[in-house]
């Protein structure tokens, strides 16, 4: 089960491959379960999208999602994403996620 899990996973070498699968081949249903996960924001007052777009690993998942997801789903990622893009120029892993994120937000 990934479910409840999306974060921790997302951060590790070899399961953050395994939740690029679970978004690529999941079910509408499924990606949406995930995307909702990372958008949710925590107790502490985090949201595990930005923390996964700092990560070595998990801005991949952040990059797979946008590329696998519904349209209303990608502007929901894009909308909370798209306020962070300053700092992410500061992060070494944001370079590709920017490409990624820029080219989205030039199509809409």
């Amino acid at each position: 089960k990934v479910r409840g899990q999306v974060l921790p996973l997302s951060k590790h070498k070899f399961a953050s491959n395994v939740i690029e699968k679970c978004v690529q081949y999941g079910t509408k249903r499924d990606r949406q379960m995930l995307v909702d996960e990372v958008l949710q924001s925590r107790p502490d007052g985090t949201c595990p999208l930005t923390l996964m777009m700092r990560d070595q690993f998990a801005n991949y998942v952040v990059q797979k999602m946008l590329d696998c997801v519904e349209e209303d789903q990608r502007v929901l990622l894009l909308n909370k994403i798209k306020p962070q893009l300053p700092a992410l120029r500061k992060v070494a892993y944001g370079k590709h996620l920017i490409t990624k994120v820029e080219k989205y937000l030039s199509d809409q």
